[in-house]
């Protein structure tokens, strides 16, 4: 009887640990996306608590008729859908800068900058492998303003992240 009872805490144990999934400290990685011309982005995760996080993703763009940086913050809940797959949803915003030849624009020889602010929304889904892999997918509707960011933009992106 003894052995049985002490079988049994094990599996209920294992149980409550194998439902309890918890979102990981710290992920960095990379998130491929259309993201408004910037294409790809360095993305770094910190858990806040529990079941919340917040996301900072670095896009940066360098060609010979322009130079621009895009830096994006959001605050995301996570929820658990069964085992390793959770789904999250966030808001958050964020700046940037680029500054471009004019003749790429409208055929001028004058150089020009512009400062742009947006806010921005999220949601996806994710996969945590049993290794410190992180696989996500994402949906980001962005609004903003200035020149290059005044309209809603629309982003889909993979992630592949490395979580410690």
């Amino acid at each position: 009887m003894k052995k049985l009872l002490i079988a049994a805490c094990f599996l209920a144990g294992f149980g409550f640990q194998s439902q309890a999934q918890s979102i990981s400290e710290n992920a960095l990685g990379l998130r491929f996306g259309g993201n408004n011309g910037f294409g790809g982005e360095i993305s770094y995760q910190r858990a806040l608590g529990e079941n919340n996080r917040f996301e900072v993703d670095l896009g940066w763009r360098n060609d010979k008729n322009f130079d621009a940086f895009k830096l994006t913050g959001l605050y995301q809940w996570v929820w658990n859908l069964e085992g390793g797959f959770n789904w999250f949803a966030g808001i958050g915003g964020g700046f940037g800068s680029v500054s471009y030849d004019d003749r790429f624009n409208n055929g001028d020889f004058d150089e020009d900058s512009e400062t742009f602010f947006y806010g921005a929304a999220n949601i996806g889904i994710e996969y945590n492998f049993d290794i410190p892999l992180l696989i996500a997918l994402d949906f980001r509707p962005e609004i903003g303003s200035g020149e290059y960011s005044d309209d809603l933009d629309l982003d889909v992106a993979l992630s592949l992240r490395y979580q410690f």
